[in-house]
């Protein structure tokens, strides 16, 4: 793989993992209409989605020191022992779509339509959120039913074309949660999510040979570096009350790519 390519797939997937524009869906789109692209191997991908984990773990080293200092016993953080259950309850949907649908989920990857689909249903979602009533719930106020919920939408994620950010922190605000609670528990649920997907596959993967070991390191930083940006953007539009205006163009891309295969376009 080229630095130039390898630049490109870091891009894509630190721009897509954490805006609410679905990060499968892209990559699932780009492999038909990219002349010559091709979904990245297993293990770059996994390279690619631990870039992206390094800037949340980065972006939000204050709450994950926080989780970790909570693992310790009489230190009066009680609040954060609790979000470990939420995160965990929450991480378990997904968990079990994984296991009962994964060849369904591997396969509609094949399938334009479903990405196509799913940006629609992000778009959906993202607009619709406009209207719901916050109660200004924090991560604190977090319940196992709360995280059950969010969990649900995540698990939708699995399939192309549906954003894991997008779902979870408007399943987030559908439990009444304030814009940056929704948003940083949505990140941090992206942790056990992302490490658990690289774990998963690793068995699955070969050695890096010596001449890709620079393509390999171009696509992780730049994962990190961009996705490190990208949390920054969803956290400001969260701020401002712009977040829904990713539903156009989900939208839009959505409605384009149905029109392609309907038309069995050239």
């Amino acid at each position: 793989m080229s630095i130039y390519a390898a630049m490109v797939l870091g891009l894509i997937q630190g721009l897509t993992e954490f805006l609410p524009v679905s990060s499968s869906g892209h990559l699932a789109v780009a492999q038909h209409f990219i002349p010559g692209f091709d979904q990245p191997g297993l293990l770059f991908d996994i390279v690619l989605h631990l870039g992206t984990l390094l800037a949340v773990l980065i972006y939000f080293r204050r709450e994950v020191g926080l989780l970790l200092w909570a693992l310790g016993p009489g230190n009066g953080l009680a609040t954060w022992r609790r979000l470990w259950i939420t995160l965990i309850v929450g991480t378990l949907p997904a968990v079990v779509a994984a296991l009962l649908f994964g060849s369904v989920i591997e396969r509609s990857f094949d399938q334009l339509w479903v990405a196509g689909i799913g940006l629609l249903v992000t778009g959906a979602l993202l607009l619709g959120s406009r209207r719901l009533t916050l109660d200004g719930r924090t991560l604190g106020d977090l319940g196992a039913r709360d995280a059950l919920t969010v969990g649900l939408f995540q698990s939708a994620a699995l399939f192309p074309g549906i954003s894991r950010s997008g779902s979870t922190i408007v399943g987030s605000l559908l439990r009444g949660l304030s814009h940056d609670a929704a948003a940083r528990f949505s990140f941090l649920l992206s942790i056990p999510a992302i490490l658990g997907a690289a774990v998963y596959h690793l068995p699955r993967v070969s050695l890096v040979e010596a001449d890709a070991l620079a393509g390999y390191l171009t696509g992780f930083t730049t994962s990190f570096l961009v996705g490190y940006i990208s949390i920054g953007v969803v956290l400001r539009l969260l701020a401002t009350r712009r977040f829904h205006l990713f539903g156009y163009y989900c939208l839009t891309a959505g409605g384009a790519v149905l029109v392609y295969v309907a038309f069995d376009l050239p």
